[in-house]
């Protein structure tokens, strides 16, 4: 059954947009996950534009679902996850000033890098998830580096949806096929929202976790984060 995980880098956004401390990004993963949502999902960047270092260790006591955390595997990336022993660390190949993540990893390319990072975090008892393209080529690269999951990049899934969601959803059904052949778990994220959710689901109802996000936030502003929640549970849900 697939598992919704919140990400809350929106609620930072906000709060580091005045200062201070409100929106609490405490009270948003007490919240989230009373509402029902089955894991927590945070991108802390170099930067800190949204997520900051110290909201990561102040998150991590409230966390009695699953805490993801999504990143480039940089040394400080690495220590961080490792010391706050997170749920999964979700890999992605993004630059230090990236607005926000755009592609998925080359799996071939970068196999002897990703199989030295997989094996710190295996070692440190971490789930691992590497963020891939719809492609099998780099699903099957995934399983080769040693990863638990792949997260599909679902972004240019969403852009084709409303025009041709068959045409759009085909690749991801084709990934996702691999994936579960080479028994490797699947997560989805990036752009997923109410529109498009279960037209996914029900293509693939094998899905492990979506993560999700900035379109969640944005109903939350309309619906209030209760529903909204449960808007997207069922969505998922059978």
């Amino acid at each position: 059954m697939t598992r919704l995980s919140v990400n809350i880098n929106k609620i930072a956004t906000l709060r580091n947009s005045r200062g201070g401390s409100v929106p609490s990004v405490v009270e948003a993963v007490i919240n989230c996950q009373k509402f029902g949502a089955e894991g927590i999902t945070i991108h802390p960047r170099p930067d800190e534009r949204h997520i900051r270092r110290h909201d990561v260790y102040d998150i991590k006591p409230h966390i009695y679902t699953e805490l993801n955390i999504e990143g480039y595997p940089s040394k400080d990336f690495l220590n961080l996850v490792i010391d706050v022993k997170a749920d999964q660390a979700t890999l992605v190949p993004d630059k230090p000033g990236q607005l926000t993540s755009d592609h998925g990893w080359n799996t071939v390319e970068h196999a002897d890098f990703l199989t030295d990072v997989i094996k710190q975090l295996k070692q440190n008892r971490i789930r691992t998830s590497i963020f891939v393209d719809p492609s099998v080529e780099m699903v099957e690269g995934a399983k080769r580096v040693g990863a638990d999951r792949i997260e599909l990049y679902t972004e240019p899934y969403a852009s084709l949806y409303p025009k041709d969601p068959e045409k759009a959803v085909a690749p991801f059904v084709e990934a996702a096929k691999t994936a579960q052949k080479l028994g490797l778990g699947i997560n989805a994220g990036h752009d997923l929202s109410l529109k498009n959710l279960k037209y996914l689901i029900d293509r693939i109802p094998y899905i492990d976790e979506v993560s999700i996000g900035h379109a969640l936030i944005a109903d939350a502003l309309y619906m209030g984060l209760r529903n909204t929640i449960k808007e997207y549970l069922d969505c998922i849900k059978p």
